[in-house]
């Protein structure tokens, strides 16, 4: 099965082709004003309109508010919302219901505990993102977790896996957690927020490659 590819933290036209072109599924925009990586919404909705139909755009929101998260909704149009702090599953399922696009949840993994934990959110998320542990930021700090945490985890949801992917690791996160789905941030930027181009090619080249192996 086709490993679908997200990459996150996109900020120019420019970084968005290049995702498309090296086969990236999803892009993901954030809109958190702490993050290196934060667009204004006027600027998400200006990128999500140039990326259009050719890949689903994910938007970041990181414990808004009702306010912020229906006015996100309505400017920017995802096809994806994603949640990346402390959101409860009761919110995710209102969010779900009134708003109809897809719920993405990132979860932070210190131990099996947190694992099991997850299955609160059946019912309230589509897919569930484990990421490293919160530190200063929620995400896109380049740190990964423990991989083999997830081997054997019965997963009742669809999910994905980040922190800290990147060119040279994710074959082998791959081969270890057998991941539907990896996104991938930091580790294709030559500085906070600054993606590259030949990065992004050559991780979307990797998760192909392990594809093929298959």
């Amino acid at each position: 099965m086709k490993t679908q590819i997200k990459i996150c933290g996109l900020s120019t036209e420019a970084s968005i082709d290049a995702a498309i072109d090296a086969g990236a599924t999803h892009i993901g925009l954030v809109h958190f004003e702490k993050s290196p990586r934060h667009v204004p919404l006027e600027r998400a909705a200006e990128l999500r309109n140039h990326a259009g139909n050719r890949v689903k755009t994910v938007l970041l929101l990181v414990n808004a508010d009702p306010k912020l998260t229906g006015l996100a909704i309505d400017k920017v149009k995802p096809d994806v919302l994603q949640f990346h702090g402390s959101e409860t599953p009761e919110w995710l399922k209102l969010v779900a219901d009134n708003s109809g696009l897809e719920i993405w949840k990132a979860l932070g993994v210190r131990d099996r505990p947190t694992l099991a934990k997850s299955s609160r959110y059946v019912g309230a998320a589509d897919r569930l993102l484990f990421d490293a542990p919160a530190r200063a930021l929620p995400g896109g700090t380049g740190t990964s977790f423990d991989w083999s945490l997830l081997a054997g985890h019965d997963h009742q949801l669809p999910w994905g896996l980040a922190g800290g992917l990147d060119p040279e690791n994710v074959t082998e996160a791959l081969a270890t957690t057998h991941a539907p789905l990896v996104d991938v941030s930091s580790g294709v930027e030559s500085a906070p927020g600054v993606k590259q181009v030949d990065r992004i090619a050559a991780f979307c080249q990797a998760v192909r490659e392990f594809d093929a192996s298959k």
